[in-house]
């Protein structure tokens, strides 16, 4: 990922990083709105814990975690900012025409194909492991942070 640092002007610009490839515009089929009802509140809607609330709003992104797209190449069109995790997503445009948001692995630059494989179980070594499955079909559960 290309990163470009800014001249400091402000407090609030300096040792600050922007990354070139980062998108923040997301497809309108892959996102909805996600309702915070909570925000310390209890039932009758009292605040019940303090220093909860504010915030900007934010919309969801829906992440293939299952990746049961097997066998099918696909090509990463965006690598995008996503507000309710601490890692990047990226678009996969897949072969068969269907676009899916998927963690982003490291390394991937816009461009890369990927394929989710059925039949292979051992992998060179060095590969970067991302988006674990514990049980058989519950889709990925463990390492779902960023690697940078």
């Amino acid at each position: 990922l290309a990163i470009h640092l800014s001249k400091t002007s402000t407090p609030s610009t300096r040792n600050g990083a922007v990354d070139s490839q980062v998108k923040s515009n997301p497809r309108n089929n892959l996102i909805y709105g996600q309702h915070h009802c909570g925000k310390g509140r209890n039932a009758r809607g009292i605040i019940t814990v303090r220093h909860r609330g504010g915030g900007h709003k934010r919309l969801y992104r829906k992440i293939d975690f299952r990746r049961n797209a097997k066998d099918i190449y696909g090509r990463i069109v965006t690598i995008e900012y996503d507000p309710n995790r601490n890692a990047y997503i990226c678009l996969i445009h897949y072969g068969d025409g269907e676009k899916r948001y998927i963690l982003h692995p490291r390394g991937a630059i816009i461009g890369d194909t990927i394929v989710s494989e059925s039949t292979s179980t051992d992998m060179p070594l060095g590969t970067v492991i991302h988006n674990i499955e514990i049980t058989l079909g519950n889709g990925g559960q463990l390492a779902r942070a960023a690697v940078l």
